[in-house]
């Protein structure tokens, strides 16, 4: 080309541009379009200065935003005109200092397609080597000591490259360049395989003494990206069996891995389940999420994986070791967390064996050390779309940009049950990955470290913190004992907000149900089945339930059969199938003694799996209400209408006592009974949303709260809505559980101006 056909221009690329390949990228690209210049890393921002022809430098431009790395996410292109410099080659050239604040931490990545090719072909030096990656897959938040993300700031600071891979992470041309967990057999990291007395060290032998061990129908605890899983066979209902026994878990549904007969997995999860096209698009994304997808009948799998459900959360194999894993048993594996019921994932070694041992028979450690948790990331597809249960591998740390820059950094602490944490500055918000319920020391321990993991990592300096109004949960109770300065913010509040700034609704009014449990109020009763009209800042109360107590208080949440009581004796009715003794109860209900009044539609969903006979006692949290939709199967039947008054507090208020009736009919069966159940609540809500129009002016309704995870209720309500002529908004990138309160506390405090 002539220097009078050339242009220069100046790019910066804003988003998650590190620890991608993405200057290897551009410098191929230019490459093949005979551009020349530069591409240099600066923080979370990548800048090119890119000379050649028009058309090239056009293309060049299209092809950097339509064919990025596949984890890259680009938020902004901006392009300024230059002077041409008359570069002979393109370069890359030393990456300039930024402040961490700057930064983008990248989430851990599946393992891509092309690594997985050079796993499986036994000429390619890395033929099963089970932490086989490239700047396109394997571990980043996992393995991060701090940023910038260079390998001596990783756990895989100690292991020395070979000649190879070191010649492979120099070479820009090479899509290993700079891949900071790059590693071969050679080099390591080394698989470790513990039973009892006996000890093999190396990869391929402790790999095979662990495919053996799970064959033979033996529970291994396994050491993956972000911690621990116990495994075993799905298609052994004595090992399976024996797994709820020692982990104390009676019927919590387990995860499950599946092989992957292509690269894909599609031909492997149709024997097993009958997904959707959204599911199955879901589960092979590169996130590699746990999808909740329904069974098929008469597969491997036993029934007790996911007893009494119709649901369970599939996975394909996210890493090398996984893969080679999977190839070798050839059939699915229960993957659930390795802890102690209730507390977040173990990474240790010595932990692992100390805690775990009385529930695994056998153990596969690594020597790359895990610097962090990370847990599966959970989705359910509701109304078409994916709805996400649990933050984590894959997924998150999660960033979104805020409409309002902070004058000062935010910390928010979240909530006391699937507690995440985010932190807050200028106009960036990063949510962390699931932390779990603060129930216990470790917990607590998990908690505080990654309040100090995140601050370190993007260099933040944190002086308030905001947290739930709730004096009592755990995660308020340190925020107030920190010594920094302190903001509550209403735990319904906090939901509300966070679906708002979600789908960035602008100047108009939303009108949010927030259904959950319980959420402590302003009037200082537990709400959980409330409408919001407003914006973040300026909500107003506008619908509730009849108001029923909790009897017994925290144990009601445990215990669906002291609500089911609870609801009875409020229409002056008893229950004569109650299961327990009940007339020491009843005197503490009528003196209301531990019993605090709630509005929770959470709570009347665990009160009719209990009259239903369903659930008398939760074995996890969602557990009665879990029960109540698969046994409804879908159905769409009988509905009863729920009155609404309006009451001296200026509420819509929903009357649930005629649904007592209908749960206790013996002319219904019982899939009709919880479909109408179901569907009675769904007509309640369209009824309330009418009413409230009447005299309140909105056009949009925002369906949030652990309640409306339940996919029967939630597509119900959105199909009659939307008929009705209401935009309807769920949540999708943000849960709609407890999870989701932290994002929503910063965006609760930042318009009512925190700290300014």
């Amino acid at each position: 080309m002539t220097h009078l056909s050339q242009e220069a221009i100046h790019l910066k690329i804003i988003g998650r541009v590190q620890g991608v390949g993405f200057r290897p990228f551009v410098k191929q690209l230019a490459h093949q379009l005979n551009i020349t210049g530069w591409v240099r890393n600066q923080g979370s921002v990548v800048e090119i200065v890119a000379e050649g022809s028009l058309k090239d430098i056009s293309y060049f431009k299209e092809q950097l935003v339509t064919k990025a790395p596949t984890n890259a996410r680009i938020k902004e292109l901006t392009t300024v005109q230059l002077t041409t410099q008359h570069y002979t080659e393109f370069t890359v050239i030393a990456s300039q200092d930024t402040p961490l604040t700057a930064a983008h931490i990248s989430p851990d990545y599946s393992l891509c397609e092309p690594c997985l090719l050079e796993l499986k072909s036994p000429t390619n030096r890395r033929y099963l080597h089970p932490f086989i990656n490239c700047t396109q897959c394997g571990p980043r938040y996992t393995i991060m000591h701090q940023l910038p993300y260079d390998r001596h700031a990783t756990s895989m600071e100690n292991f020395e490259m070979c000649q190879q891979c070191l010649q492979e992470y120099t070479d820009p041309t090479d899509r290993r360049y700079h891949a900071q967990a790059l590693s071969c057999p050679e080099c390591g990291p080394t698989l470790i395989y513990h039973q009892n007395e006996q000890i093999i060290k190396g990869n391929e032998s402790a790999l095979s003494a662990t495919i053996t061990a799970l064959k033979a129908g033996s529970i291994v605890a396994i050491k993956g990206i972000g911690g621990y899983h116990l495994c075993c066979l799905t298609s052994s209902t004595y090992a399976v069996a024996t797994l709820r026994e020692r982990k104390r878990r009676p019927s919590k549904p387990f995860a499950v891995m599946i092989p992957v007969h292509n690269n894909h997995g599609n031909s492997a999860i149709h024997h097993y389940a009958i997904p959707t096209p959204i599911q199955l698009q879901k589960l092979t994304s590169p996130e590699r999420p746990i999808v909740l997808i329904k069974k098929r009948n008469n597969t491997r799998i036993a029934d007790e994986v996911a007893p009494c459900l119709d649901e369970i959360g599939f996975m394909l194999p996210y890493s090398p070791l996984h893969h080679l894993l999977l190839e070798g048993v050839a059939e699915p594996l229960v993957m659930t967390s390795a802890n102690i019921s209730g507390e977040p994932v173990l990474l240790n070694t010595t932990e692992v064996e100390q805690r775990l041992g009385r529930i695994a028979d056998a153990f596969l450690h690594h020597d790359r050390p895990i610097l962090r948790t990370a847990e599966d990331s959970v989705y359910r597809i509701i109304a078409n779309h994916p709805q996400p249960i649990r933050l984590g591998r894959g997924i998150a740390p999660l960033e979104f940009e805020l409409d309002f820059t902070l004058p000062k950094p935010l910390l928010a602490v979240g909530g006391e049950f699937k507690n995440t944490i985010a932190l807050a500055w200028e106009n960036r918000i990063v949510i962390s990955p699931h932390i779990g319920d603060l129930n216990s020391p470790r917990s607590i321990e998990v908690f505080e470290t990654t309040i100090a993991d995140l601050s370190k990592l993007y260099g933040i300096e944190i002086h308030e913190i905001i947290c739930d109004a709730h004096p009592d949960y755990l995660s308020s109770r340190w925020a107030h004992q920190s010594g920094l300065s302190i903001h509550s913010v209403f735990h319904h509040h906090a939901h509300a907000s966070a679906l708002f700034a979600e789908h960035s609704v602008n100047n108009e009014d939303l009108l949010v149900f927030t259904w959950d449990g319980t959420g402590y109020g302003p009037d200082k009763t537990f709400w959980g089945g409330e409408g919001l009209l407003g914006q973040p800042g300026n909500w107003q109360r506008v619908s509730s339930f009849k108001p029923f107590r909790l009897l017994g208080g925290e144990k009601a949440a445990l215990e669906p059969w002291r609500t089911a009581l609870s609801v009875c004796w409020e229409i002056n009715q008893d229950w004569p199938n109650c299961p327990y003794e009940s007339d020491l109860l009843k005197q503490g209900w009528q003196k209301q003694i531990n019993c605090p009044l709630s509005t929770s539609v959470g709570r009347l969903f665990d009160a009719a799996s209990a009259l239903l006979e369903l659930v008398y006692k939760a074995d996890f949290e969602g557990h009665a209400p879990m029960y109540l939709e698969a046994i409804a199967n879908n159905f769409v039947g009988l509905s009863i209408d729920l009155p609404l008054t309006y009451t001296t507090q200026d509420l819509w208020e929903c009357d649930w006592s005629p649904l007592i009736a209908l749960l206790q009919d013996a002319n219904l069966n019982l899939q009709e009974k919880a479909s109408a159940f179901h569907t009675s609540l769904a007509n309640a809500v369209v009824k309330q949303v009418k009413q409230i129009n009447n005299d309140k002016d909105f056009k949009a309704v925002g369906l949030t709260g652990g309640v409306f995870q339940n996919r029967l209720l939630t597509e119900q309500v959105k199909q009659l809505l939307s008929e009705a002529g209401y935009t309807v908004y769920l949540p999708q990138q943000i849960p709609s559980n407890d999870a989701g309160l932290s994002y929503g506390q910063i965006i609760e405090a930042g318009y009512m101006k925190v700290g300014w």
